[in-house]
This record gives structure tokens, sequence and C-alpha cells, in this order.
């Protein structure tokens, strides 16, 4: 005989909508072998209403009976709510729909709502055409200060906020609480918006971010090369993403945490409808420009960065007066697809880069020691060489066929010509005045000695005022004229 409150007892005994799926609908899943349980939540949005209303719901259910249970309040939760209205439960909701679940319970309402949310983005990116609104904005959150403080500014502005998260990337082999990305993170965002109130959705791009980001770092790490993955991420795959969910719901604009700033030029210096222009943001230490640079000026146009007027202590001030968990969060170092996992070790599980011991040389080929595989090691590389010596080395090549290290003295590092390939620029280069070889590095004083006009070009070669250490091929390469972002391109061999 089921026990707990009648609630619950009541959706043990008829489950609104178990089996149920209806047809053309989104489906989200949770749970699943490492706990027993299972659910399925599927749903289906009216075709004309423009909120989006759930037209219809249904779940299915495997393992205890709460889950069963906490499957059947969602639907009851769900039908005939709009679309955002829908985004804003969450597992309390669920539970008191239940009349209230033990600590030992909560973990299927938990489950549910996890489900709830995937078929939720699910029908947002699939079907979803609410009617537009210009003060609604869509705000992409990752559970950590600085996207959480965006979200407040945001609401506080008067406008409509509707976070959005991103899940990109799932391994069992990370530690998921580090990445900003993780199934972890997508929960935590969602809690965070909930607490102030916001609607939330999470948008599975998985194989979007397999494909576009990450082949292609483990491709280009085994060609020898260095690439830099948050360049491609931010202007190829996830920001578009995050801009084709805002027009599905009717969001005017796209606010982020990055710290950056946008620039509108004048209508009168933007006779050939150039669009706006990448700044950097006044606080220069938490400047992202160089990770933002592949930005579009049309996406520009779109979006709004709350915090690029901003210091950092200035938003976990804002994050502690609004009594956010998240005000002392440290900030996540790793790449987010790494999220704790060494380099090497994702390598040789992603793509079959297993350690291929070889040698160590210096310039006349003498052999130093020795290396546990050429594609883990990058230009400019210091530490992690194994290798005694009177004076510093650095690594100064890497040769993937020959599977050799090079290394030499750190003068052997410096140049006064970076070539570079795949280049953009937003204007005329003859404006270039600074370059960015490293996400958080100082601009180098150069120019542009072609001149070469807005556009594609194949290669070019930048001239720097001094010499300074070369960068791995493979990374960025951010053009500057004083603190806006011209363009960018990737350093060649």
């Amino acid at each position: 005989m089921p026990t707990g409150p009648e609630e619950l007892i009541d959706h043990l005994e008829s489950p609104r909508g178990r089996g149920h799926r209806p047809p053309a609908s989104f489906t989200g899943a949770a749970g699943g072998a490492a706990c027993g349980d299972l659910i399925r939540v599927s749903l289906t949005l009216h075709s004309g209403s423009p909120q989006g209303t759930i037209l219809d719901a249904g779940f299915d259910a495997g393992g205890c009976g709460a889950t069963i249970a906490a499957g059947s309040a969602t639907v009851e939760l769900l039908r005939g709510r709009p679309l955002l209205d829908a985004a804003r439960i969450g597992a309390g909701e669920i539970a008191d729909e239940l009349g209230g679940l033990s600590v030992a319970k909560l973990h299927a309402a938990e489950l549910a709502a996890d489900a709830l949310h995937r078929a939720l983005g699910a029908a947002a990116r699939g079907s979803a055409r609410l009617a537009p609104l210009a003060g609604r904005s869509l705000v992409a959150v990752s559970g950590g200060v600085d996207s959480a403080v965006a979200a407040l500014l945001v609401a506080q502005d008067g406008g409509e906020a509707v976070c959005v998260t991103l899940e990109l990337w799932s391994d069992p082999e990370n530690d998921g609480d580090l990445s900003c990305c993780s199934a972890q993170a997508v929960r935590g965002a969602r809690e965070l918006a909930h607490r102030l109130g916001l609607p939330h959705l999470s948008i599975d791009l998985r194989a979007e971010f397999r494909a576009g980001v990450v082949d292609g770092w483990l491709s280009d790490h085994a060609l020898g090369l260095t690439p830099n993955p948050c360049v491609r991420c931010n202007g190829h795959v996830r920001l578009d993403a995050m801009i084709e969910l805002a027009d599905r719901l009717g969001c005017a604009t796209l606010a982020t945490g990055h710290y950056a700033r946008v620039l509108e030029p004048p209508a009168e210096e933007d006779g050939a409808h150039q669009g706006p222009l990448l700044r950097m943001a006044l606080d220069e230490r938490k400047d992202q420009s160089y990770v933002l640079a592949a930005l579009a000026p049309k996406s520009l146009a779109r979006l709004r960065f709350p915090l690029g007027e901003m210091h950092k202590p200035q938003v976990r001030e804002l994050a502690e007066r609004a009594g956010l968990a998240v005000a002392r969060r440290r900030d996540s170092q790793d790449l987010c697809f790494l999220a704790g996992t060494r380099n090497a070790a994702f390598l040789e599980r992603h793509a079959g880069l297993a350690g291929r011991p070889g040698a160590i040389v210096d310039l006349q080929g003498k052999v130093l020691g020795e290396h546990r595989g050429a594609h883990v090691f990058t230009i400019g590389q210091r530490h992690g060489l194994g290798i005694g010596a009177t004076a510093p080395l650095y690594v100064l090549a890497t040769d993937t066929d020959a599977n050799t290290v090079t290394v030499g003295p750190r003068e052997r590092l410096l140049a006064s010509v970076l070539r570079v390939g795949d280049a953009t620029l937003r204007r005329d280069g003859c404006g270039v005045d600074g370059v960015r070889v490293r996400s958080h590095g100082p601009r180098l004083p150069c120019r542009l000695p072609a001149a070469p006009n807005a556009g594609r070009h194949d290669r070019m070669e930048i001239e720097l005022e001094r010499p300074a250490e070369r960068t791995a091929p493979g990374q960025i390469a951010c053009l500057y004229s004083g603190d806006v972002v011209l363009g960018y391109a990737t350093i060649a061999t």
C-alpha cells in the first residue's frame, strides 16, 4: 500500500499521462543505469499560440514509485501552460505538487525537472514561434557569478529576462562540477535562474559542439597544431545557436556575462553598412574580446554585454547584495570539455592519440631527452620537458611526423613578423595597430604592411614594432585598432 502525502498517493494510483506520447512531440530524458530511475517527458506546443502554449504532455518512467509520481505531477503542471511559464517549473514545484517530498525522494523531482527542461529546450528549438517583445532578452547563464549578474542586471533594467544554458559536452571521465557546460552545470544554472524568479531553458548542443569545435581541436592536435577552441565555439557554434533561439522566443537581444563591449559606428562612418565592432571591456584584466573575435557584425548587433563597463569586484559585490550563492565561486580555468582532465588523456580517449615516445633535440639535432608524444607539446612551452639544462629551454618546434620536439633558448622564439592565414578583417587593414596572440596576453604594437582591404584573406603578414615570442601554429591572432577588434587570423607555421 503506497504511503506518503495524499497528493503523492493520488499520483501513484492514478498517474497522469503515463505511457502517453503526443504525436510530433519533443522528448527529454533523465536518469539511467547509474541511479536505477529513468524518466521521459514528452510535450507539444500549440502551433498557433503566440505564447507557445503546451498543448499536450505525457511521460514514462521506470524505477521507484516517487519517480512515477514525479512524472505524473510534471504532466499535470504542464498542460495548458505557456512555454516561458513552464520554464519556471523546477524540482521544488514538482515536489510541492506531490505534497512535499523527503530528502531521500527529492531525487525523483530533480530527475523529472531535468527531463522536463530537456523537452522544453527541444520544443523551443524545434517549433516555438513566440510573438516578439521589445523588452525581452535571452540571457546565457552558466551557473557562474558573471552570467548570474548579467541576468540580474537585465531583469533589473525593466526588461523580461529568459535564461538559457547550453549542454555542450558529456564525458564520465570529466569533473562535471568544474565544467560550465555539463549536465551538473545545467541543473545549477536552472536553480540559480529560478531563484531569481526567471524562466530557464536548457539546450542540448552536444552534437553541434562535437562537430564544430571538439573534432577540429582533436584533428589539429594530430597535425601538431595548438588550436583555440573558444574562438571557434563563440564565433560559429554557441552564440549563433542562442541567437537563433532568441528569434524563436521573440527576444530582441541576447545578453551574456562576457567582459566585452560593442561599438556602434556613427552612421556617417558606416556608409558601407559594415555593422558594429567588438570593443575591449573596461576591465582589461578580465577582457574577453580575444575569444569573441570571430563574432560577425550581424551577431554583434543582437548582443549585449552588461558587464562590459564593470570590474570583477563590482560584479561579485552585486551578486553578494542579491544573495546569490555563486558570489564567491571561483572562475573556471579549464577548457569546458576538459574540466579536470589532462590534455594527453583526453586526446588519447577521444582521438586515439596515444603517447608515442620520441626524441627531444636541440637546434643541432643532438638528443637531450625523451618525450611522451610530440602532439602534447606547444611552441613556447618551458615546463614539463623532463630534461635538465644549465639555462632554461623552450619548445621551438614540434614535428608529429618525425615525432620530435626541438628545444632551445628563449631568444630563438623571438620574431618580428607573424605569418597568418584564414584572416578576416572587419575594416581596412590600415587601421590595425595592435595584435594579441594569447587570450589574456598583451597587445603588441604592429602594422599590416600590405594594408589589405576589409574581407577574407588566405595569407597575411603582421609586422611587429618589437620582436616578441612566437606563439603556436593554430592559435588566433586578434587584430586591434586601439581597443577595438578589427579582425582575426590563424597563426601559420
